[in-house]
């Protein structure tokens, strides 16, 4: 094993005891490896995991399009529709549809793809997601259009600390179980505890396992 190997495996297991003092049982560790080299996504995957996630469609395309990959890619940020066709030969699950002219454009480009609905269940400008009330109609949108929609997906706030994303972590395990879906992705590393308690089926979490984060490139976007 390489040195990141041993750190992310050590860091990792860090992680999983904070989702069980949390109360966590099942909880999916997803690694965010934006920004980092690739050999942070073979470290994630030699640490156990079995997918990753990243923001940036040309990222994904530059860093992961040209090997062999034996794990899943999760695309976690902001979509736009003119990046579905590149996306579509590496991405495995599309965290981020909050739109029907998304809904639209993957069932186009990817027929059947799996995805989660963005939920915006706090009112914050930069942060995507579609209104919590919005939620049935848009499931119901992808499901008529074809596409998996295996559950929900929110960002909790920038500030106030981990409490102030209690509230919409809340709301949005609620609908979740409204709706009968099963995948639960909220939390990140600073606030992965609320929400394992609040419900989540799989954090987010980048700098526990990566520590900080280097710039976003120009090409990243």
């Amino acid at each position: 094993m390489s040195a990141l190997d041993e750190l992310v495996v050590e860091r990792l297991a860090v992680v999983r005891e904070r989702i069980r003092r949390a109360g966590g049982v099942d909880v999916t560790v997803l690694p965010v490896t934006k920004t980092f080299g690739v050999e942070a996504c073979w470290a994630a995957v030699h640490a156990g995991c079995t997918a990753v996630g990243e923001n940036y469609a040309q990222e994904v395309v530059a860093k992961l399009g040209g090997i062999e990959r034996p794990f899943g890619v999760h695309f976690i940020g902001q979509l736009q529709t003119n990046k579905v066709r590149m996306l579509a030969p590496i991405v495995t699950l599309y965290e981020t549809v909050d739109r029907a002219s998304l809904v639209t454009e993957l069932a186009k480009r990817v027929p059947g793809a799996r995805v989660l609905v963005q939920v915006a269940a706090l009112d914050e400008p930069g942060k995507g997601g579609c209104a919590l009330s919005e939620v049935p109609q848009l499931v119901t949108t992808a499901l008529d259009a074809g596409l998996d929609v295996l559950g929900l997906m929110t960002v909790g706030p920038t500030v106030g600390g981990p409490e102030a994303a209690r509230e919409c972590f809340r709301a949005v395990r609620a609908m979740l179980d409204r709706l009968q879906l099963s995948v639960c992705s909220m939390g990140m590393t600073h606030d992965l505890e609320v929400a394992v308690q609040e419900g989540a089926t799989q954090v987010r979490v980048g700098s526990a396992l990566f520590g900080e984060r280097p710039p976003a490139s120009a090409l990243a976007r």
